[in-house]
Parts: C-alpha cells; sequence; structure tokens
C-alpha cells in the first residue's frame, strides 16, 4: 500500500447533556460532539491542513467535495444527524466553521502511534482538544470580566461560534482509529512483529482517553477497528499472490491481526471502566457492523464487495478524483451506481455503506454495554 493510499485509510471522539428522565430509562441531548480518528470520520482535517479533497469526492449528498473522503456522509455525520446537532465542523479548518456543537480532530492517514504518515496523531488530536477547551474557557472568562464595560452583547457576538465551559463535561466523546497502525506497520513487518506493536498500540490509545477524562470528559463511544483485510486497495493486489484469502476475498491474516487489535482495544477499555469509576464508556463493535455488510452484500442491496465505485486498479491503477497518462489520458472517475457499492475509492466506503454501518450499530446489538448512543450516558 502507498503513502498516498496510506494516508486516506482512518479514525472518532463525541459530548452531551441530560435533558429527559422517563420510565427508568434516561434520554440524553448531548450539546456537542468531539470527535478523534482518522479519514473514517475525518469531515475537512485533512483537506484544511494538508491536500485537498478533489471531486468527485461529495458527489452524492454536498454535491462537491466536502473535505471527506466518500462521496457523501460518513458515520460520525449520521451520528450527529442521530443527536439532532449539525455535521462537525474540522478543527483545523478556520474558514466559516462553528464550533457551538462540537469540534472535528479527526484527519485522514492519522494513527494512534506517533511518527507514522500524518502529524495528527491520537496524541496531537488530544493536546488540540486540550487547548481548544483552554482557550474557550479563557474567552468566556474574559468576556465575562468586560460584561460591565461592553454588555452582554459582546459576548454573545464572540462566543457565538464556541461551547459553553459548563457543555464540555456533558459531552459524549468518540473514537474511531487504529486501522492506520495495523495499514502501515504491515508494510514493513512481519505477522509477528505487528502482532508485536499492539499493546503499545493499546496503551496510547487509553492513555489519550485518560488525558481526556482529566479534562473532565465522561461520556466516551469507542469504536474498534474494521476489518482492513477486506479494503479493495489491499485486497485485490492479493489474489494473484500465495496469500490467504478468505470467502469473501479479503486478507485473512490481516483481519485476524486486526480482531487481535481489538480485543486487547476491548480489554484495555474495560480497565478503564475500573480506573475512571465517574466515565461512562460504550464500546462498538464497528469490525463485526462492517464485515457483517460485507458478508452478506447481496443480500443487503449491494454489489460485490471488492468492486468499488471511483478510480481503477486495471489495467492501470488511477486513484479516485486523479488523472495519469498512459498514451492518452486516463481518469480516475466515479462509477454511476454508488448506492449500490460498499467501497467508494477502494479504501473508504460510500455513503450508503457509511448510512448502514451507522443503522447497525445505532440498534445497540453490537455495543457493550447494550445502549443506544442517545442513552450513552447510562
Amino acid at each position: 500500500m502507498d503513502s498516498e493510499r496510506v494516508f486516506w485509510i482512518f479514525p472518532l471522539l463525541v459530548l452531551g447533556k441530560i435533558v429527559v428522565v422517563m420510565g427508568g430509562s434516561s434520554s440524553y441531548a448531548f450539546p456537542a460532539v468531539y470527535n478523534f480518528g482518522d479519514s473514517n470520520s475525518d469531515t475537512g482535517g485533512r483537506s484544511a491542513a494538508l491536500v485537498q479533497v478533489p471531486p468527485p469526492y461529495g458527489q452524492t449528498f454536498f454535491r462537491k467535495p466536502s473535505g471527506r473522503l466518500s462521496d457523501g456522509r460518513l458515520i460520525i455525520d449520521f451520528i450527529a444527524e442521530s443527536l439532532g446537532l449539525p455535521f462537525l465542523s474540522a478543527y483545523l479548518d478556520s474558514i466559516g466553521t462553528n464550533f457551538r456543537h462540537g469540534a472535528n480532530f479527526a484527519t485522514g492517514g492519522s494513527s494512534i502511534q506517533p511518527g507514522d504518515f500524518s502529524p495528527f496523531h491520537l496524541g496531537v488530536q488530544v493536546s488540540q482538544f486540550i487547548q481548544f477547551k483552554s482557550r474557550t474557557t479563557e474567552l468566556y472568562e474574559n468576556l465575562s470580566d468586560s460584561d460591565d464595560i461592553f454588555g452582554s452583547g459582546m459576548i454573545s457576538s464572540y462566543a457565538a461560534g464556541l461551547p459553553k465551559p459548563g457543555e464540555f463535561s456533558k459531552a459524549l466523546y468518540t473514537i474511531d482509529i487504529g486501522q492506520n497502525d495495523l495499514a502501515y506497520a504491515f508494510q514493513n513487518k512481519t505477522e509477528d512483529q505487528v502482532r508485536a506493536t499492539i499493546p503499545d498500540i493499546v496503551n496510547q490509545f487509553t492513555q489519550a482517553l485518560h488525558q481526556l477524562y482529566d479534562e473532565g470528559a465522561r461520556f466516551f463511544w469507542v469504536h474498534n477497528t474494521g476489518p482492513i483485510g477486506c479494503l479493495p486497495l489491499s485486497a485485490i493486489p492479493y489474489q494473484a499472490m500465495n496469500v490467504s484469502l478468505d470467502q469473501y476475498g479479503c486478507i485473512k491474516y490481516q483481519n485476524d491481526i486486526a480482531q487481535e487489535l481489538n480485543q486487547q482495544l476491548k480489554d484495555g477499555v474495560t480497565q478503564l471502566k475500573t480506573l475512571l469509576p465517574l466515565a461512562t464508556f460504550t464500546y462498538i463493535d464497528i469490525y463485526s457492523a462492517k464485515f457483517s455488510l460485507i458478508s452478506d452484500a447481496k443480500n443487503q442491496g449491494f454489489d460485490d464487495p471488492l468492486n468499488y465505485c471511483c478510480g481503477s486498479l486495471f489495467p492501470y491503477p488511477v486513484f479516485c478524483g486523479s488523472t495519469m497518462e498512459v498514451n492518452e489520458k486516463v481518469y480516475g472517475n466515479p462509477c454511476d451506481d454508488p448506492w449500490a457499492r460498499i467501497s467508494w475509492d477502494g479504501i473508504h466506503y460510500t455513503e450508503a455503506a457509511n448510512r448502514w454501518v451507522a443503522t447497525k450499530i445505532f440498534s445497540r446489538s453490537l455495543s457493550d454495554p447494550p445502549v443506544t448512543i442517545t442513552n450513552a450516558c447510562s
């Protein structure tokens, strides 16, 4: 997997407040969402900081590039919609952003561990959040001190695009990151060497959540990593090699290692529940949601899972939205039916697939404990 392809692979965190308690079950209206992750939930960070996402990305829902590496909405967008909140603005985007209901620190290509392709690893994203919270709180304090001189209207004007300081502890924090750690490792490590990195990956992951807890975060919605061995741009080249593939054409050893990471990740979250008793953690089995779609694609209304929509590998590798010269100009154009494809560009999911996965995880069957996202405070 080359650097451009790896850069676009993966990543998620969110926030809220209690509003209703009925019939013994609590219902929450989270005031903001704070997301940490990679390209799976990046709503414009990579595009603002590094390289703009080109057309035809965004064509299905936004009708233009939106900074998302999909034809439309991501799982994090469906999470925001389900909570009655607007889509999250990328923290790194300084143009036309509004952070009143949260911020998105996810950036395409990011990993949990530092030192990989993206400079915005999870530790940096958490540091960005800490700075954001600190500066927001300071602004409110300074404006409050000057209220007698300038009037309360000034506070409203300056703070209109920022969350209220008291809402940080009432928010839901969601996180979806870790697949790039494996993707980068698979490029230059043996299977055993990749497995040996998992404890450190999980340790850095739990440290990041602990830091957020120390900053007042109390409600966590944690996604595990998906079936990386089923990404078309990874799996298709292996079909001609002597590599063990499963019945769906996925690279078996890569998925096995992803599941090993997920088990240790779940164990780490379980330990955090004991160490941080004031926090509520909901662990979401994204792997099972995505693999169930891949393994039952036809019955769910989708095409072959490895038949991605935008760009191509054969006869020449042309990435989605790009061109190359091979006797003539070859274009990485989109298909006519993205709603029938699981993979948009060989790495990232289509809006249709993201919607399917979001609906699956909202059903509680893949949550531990089994709660809906609006009850993630329980």
